[in-house]
């Protein structure tokens, strides 16, 4: 992993440069502002989902020529997981979102999160994990030695089983997923700690990364630093 941001870190920032002249917008919203936001947008999921609407075409309009995001979350790319509906039903153009199985940081992830901090001064990334993540329960099965997933999501597995604890509790099933969840979102909170661009965006940008598993069955988002 060590060598993934090389390949995208160059063109983010001369990206950022290039965009910032031709007058994209970039945020004012600070790191503890965005994760108030988020927090205050599950609250609202979880307790008056009704009320998670945005009205799409006036956001629409007004970000069609230039967008400011204030978050950047690298989520997994499971159906039940859309960030903008559980953060409360974010409009266009408030979040710059990175999916793929297993919230996993790769080469296209790694990009996309540095895109936001150059380009948009993005202050907040986080790390989003979810109950019953079907990439992270592959993991675990190859682990305890059962049958082979298809070729491209062993790939994908060998990516997860680097951040899996060898203390995983054994029972029940759902705690060790559960906990398993948790380290595979720590596991991608280190690449990003430790990448060599990344490292830079959050040292020099001051920029806040965070953990956090979703609830499927309340529609609850734990944050792992609380």
């Amino acid at each position: 992993m060590a060598g993934l941001g090389l390949a995208a870190s160059a063109f983010p920032l001369r990206a950022g440069r290039a965009l910032a002249a031709a007058g994209e917008a970039r945020t004012s919203v600070t790191a503890d502002e965005a994760l108030g936001k988020l927090k205050a947008g599950n609250a609202r999921y979880v307790t008056s989902p009704e009320v998670c609407a945005a009205d799409l075409q006036k956001r629409r309009d007004e970000v069609a020529e230039s967008q400011a995001p204030w978050a950047t979350i690298v989520g997994c790319s499971d159906s039940r997981a859309p960030p903008e509906l559980l953060f409360g039903g974010l409009g266009v153009g408030e979040i710059f979102v990175a999916r793929n199985p297993g919230n996993m940081v790769d080469t296209t992830t790694m990009g996309a999160v540095e895109y936001g901090a150059a380009v948009f001064g993005v202050p907040l990334i986080i790390v989003l994990g979810h109950e019953r993540c079907g990439a992270v329960t592959a993991a675990l099965q190859a682990v305890d030695q059962r049958p082979k997933e298809p070729a491209g999501v062993q790939g994908l597995v060998k990516l997860i089983e680097p951040g899996l604890p060898k203390d995983l509790p054994r029972d029940p099933a759902e705690e060790r997923l559960r906990a398993a969840i948790e380290a595979n979102v720590r596991w991608s909170l280190k690449q990003l700690a430790t990448l060599p661009e990344a490292k830079k965006i959050l040292e020099e940008r001051k920029t806040l990364l965070v953990g956090a598993y979703y609830e499927l069955s309340t529609g609850k988002v734990k944050f792992l630093s609380d």
